[in-house]
């Protein structure tokens, strides 16, 4: 049976208690007798506001009762049942066996749903009636698209390095008597490996952020710490490209928060302006405080993004230039995991870009509860302050 079937099954119980209920109440409507039962009214309620949508039919295909979801996915029209419905409620009827509909993409979709795919179970209800289940499966088949491509891209991208490992690995066997050749393939062999490495690492990181784990130990986390310990792990990097770091004065910044996924956050914006960024040009640090919250600004000065591209760049693998970013050792995740990062500490992540003139991707974050909501700059702060925050900050985060 399909899984929309055994849906049907387990609220088969509420269809009942609904239908009697609706008896009840127009019945109480007409003899003006006693009140309908709490439980019939809740079952009634529950089916009534459920996104699913219920018809129930008498053997003949009569509408009897219809949530209002059911008409919104147009399997009752006028008071009938869709003409597919109908032709599933008569073959039902003779066999006892539940039968799927596909009533396929509505046009134009239900309000708020963009592209509707609907579906529908027919099956007898009790011995008197028919249950049609009808669902929106639009939301669980783009999941499905989503997880199918993330599998598809995963396996590329590992076998990427893999297969290169491999032809390298034969080479050096291949070259064995050769010391210079030897160097020199084992090092292509040595980039390979930590690109591997650090694609695995990058996926266990977007995985754990994905799954709607949220910060746990939430401390106040100093702006400045963040920035600078991300510049300072990229600092040899930088010098190799010949990309010089600046940045803007201390600030005093706070923020609620988790610094090593922060730090993590930055050093991929960082590590991504370096890699996009022309030798002997700079990258820009900056930090400020707005109506929005505290925003940390990385700027560079490469090529820029189009617009075209610009909403997909925090997508999983989603690459501008492919061939440029595996040169310069990119995994594709950088950029998810700042989304993810900022979301899980209820913040955004921000793209600005022209064509031509270069990049500002910016990380957003809530204030620090307590500090001045309209000012543009940091206020300065002190370890006595920093120190009287942060059991009181602590504190309410573990609660």
């Amino acid at each position: 049976m399909p899984w929309v079937g055994y849906l049907a099954v387990g609220v088969a119980g509420l269809l009942i208690g609904w239908l009697l209920a609706a008896m009840l109440i127009r019945r109480a409507d007409a003899l003006r007798e006693d009140p309908v039962p709490a439980d019939a009214e809740l079952a009634a309620e529950v089916v009534r506001n459920s996104d699913t949508g219920f018809v129930v039919t008498d053997l003949d295909g009569n509408v009897l009762l219809s949530n209002a979801r059911a008409v919104e996915l147009r399997a009752v029209r006028a008071g009938m049942c869709d003409s597919r419905i109908a032709a599933a409620i008569e073959r039902t009827v003779i066999s006892g066996e539940p039968i799927d509909v596909e009533l396929g993409h509505l046009d134009p979709p239900p309000a708020g749903d963009a592209d509707a795919v609907v579906r529908a179970v027919v099956e007898p209800l009790a011995q008197e009636w028919v249950l049609i289940s009808v669902v929106d499966e639009s939301a669980a088949r783009q999941v499905e698209t989503i997880r199918r491509d993330f599998v598809a891209n995963v396996s590329h991208e590992l076998k990427t390095p893999v297969g290169a490992m491999a032809l390298l690995a034969e080479a050096v066997l291949d070259a064995a008597d050769d010391e210079e050749a030897v160097r020199h393939f084992s090092a292509k062999m040595l980039r390979e490996a930590t690109r591997l490495g650090a694609l695995v690492g990058e996926l266990i990181a977007l995985s754990r952020l994905q799954g709607g784990i949220h910060v746990q130990d939430l401390a106040v986390v100093e702006i400045d710490g963040v920035i600078s310990e991300s510049i300072g792990r990229l600092a040899t990097s930088a010098e190799s490209a010949g990309i010089d770091v600046v940045t803007d004065t201390p600030s005093g910044l706070l923020v609620r928060g988790d610094r090593t996924l922060l730090v993590t956050a930055l050093t991929n914006l960082i590590d991504n302006a370096i890699s996009y960024s022309p030798a002997h040009t700079s990258v820009s640090v900056a930090r400020r405080r707005t109506a929005d919250g505290i925003q940390i600004s990385v700027t560079d000065r490469g090529v820029g993004i189009a617009p075209e591209h610009q909403r997909r760049v925090f997508e999983r693998f989603f690459r501008v230039d492919p061939a440029r970013s595996r040169s310069t050792g990119g995994t594709g995740l950088g950029l998810a995991i700042v989304k993810h990062v900022a979301a899980n500490h209820g913040g955004r992540a921000l793209l600005w870009s022209k064509v031509g003139t270069g990049s500002t991707f910016t990380l957003q974050l809530p204030a620090l509860a307590g500090d001045d909501p309209g000012a543009d700059t940091a206020h300065p702060v002190g370890p006595a302050r920093l120190a009287a925050l942060t059991p009181a900050v602590r504190t309410e985060g573990a609660s």
